[in-house]
């Protein structure tokens, strides 16, 4: 998701409609509710009851009717997102084997990483949550944050959802959302990390691994010069309705405020992570210390 947010302005409200099947969901409704006064969400929820069968044609026709993103819930408790004729939802369920399986063997991402229990790492572009599960899978702990609201009710959701999984509670309470823009983020925690008069080591707390997946334009995962290259996921298709790639210069913040966050960590090397696909130019235009590549991914390595 986009990770920039440069206005001083006051946060606006964003309104958006919540889709339900059945009267008998006015509970799960109460309960998103709860969840967005709870993380002070800056968004607005309006019901409508629709009585007719969810085919993937009518949520395509209940997309492409509004005029912003739509929120579900369907006839399983499920809070899915209705965005460019898109219905999609985190899912983490359907993660469980990778997430099991997950080692520096199986996982680009955690060669790149090099995390270990109890280790720090701020997911600062966190989308549906899938990459935050595998850098918490190594007994990290993550900080995921989502600008956009929308998201960060989805992310909330579902972690709320799979909480109620005894195999997945300890996983899930190594996960902290957080709906923030990553640049408000890092320079309030350095300012924390700065303060002479903050001496408690348990609050300032070291960031070992700052990880990166901004949203690039689609083309990015093409070949310029053959054409050839993977399929854009719904996923990611979906998240285009919501946010636009950030520009250069917004690059350049993004990846200068981290390495900044990073170097004031004392005697400890830090290092940030950015997710491309192979084909991608370079975050920022800066070159890497140390690239992590296979046909469908790309992790560049930048190391303080």
């Amino acid at each position: 998701m986009s990770t920039l947010q440069t206005s001083t302005t006051a946060i606006s409200i964003q309104r958006c409609k919540l889709v339900y099947v059945n009267e008998v969901q006015q509970a799960q409704i109460q309960q998103l509710q709860a969840l967005i006064s709870q993380h002070n969400l800056s968004l607005e929820l309006t019901t409508e009851l629709i009585t007719d069968k969810l085919t993937q044609k009518r949520r395509a026709q209940l997309s492409a009717e509004s005029a912003s993103a739509l929120l579900l819930l369907d006839h399983k408790n499920q809070l899915s997102l209705l965005s460019a004729g898109l219905s999609v939802a985190p899912e983490w369920d359907k993660l469980q084997r990778r997430v099991v399986s997950a080692g520096r063997k199986t996982e680009l991402l955690l060669q790149a990483a090099k995390l270990s229990i109890g280790s720090k790492v701020i997911d600062a572009t966190a989308g549906f949550g899938h990459d935050s599960l595998i850098l918490a899978s190594t007994g990290a702990q993550v900080t995921m944050l989502e600008q956009q609201p929308l998201m960060a009710l989805l992310l909330l959701t579902e972690q709320q959802r799979m909480s109620t999984q005894p195999n997945w509670q300890k996983l899930m309470s190594r996960l902290h959302i957080i709906n923030t823009d990553a640049l408000s983020y890092f320079s309030s925690l350095q300012h924390i990390q700065t303060d002479d008069s903050i001496s408690s080591g348990a609050t300032k707390q070291k960031v070992d691994v700052i990880y990166l997946d901004p949203m690039f334009p689609i083309d990015s995962y093409q070949d310029s010069k053959t054409g050839k290259g993977a399929k854009v996921g719904k996923q990611m298709q979906a998240l285009h309705g919501l946010a636009q790639p950030p520009t250069l210069v917004e690059e350049q913040q993004l990846l200068q405020s981290a390495q900044s966050l990073l170097s004031n960590n004392q005697q400890q090397a830090g290092r940030v992570i950015v997710k491309r696909p192979p084909q991608a130019a370079l975050l920022a235009q800066q070159q890497p210390t140390e690239t992590w590549q296979n046909e469908a991914l790309r992790f560049d390595g930048y190391f303080t």
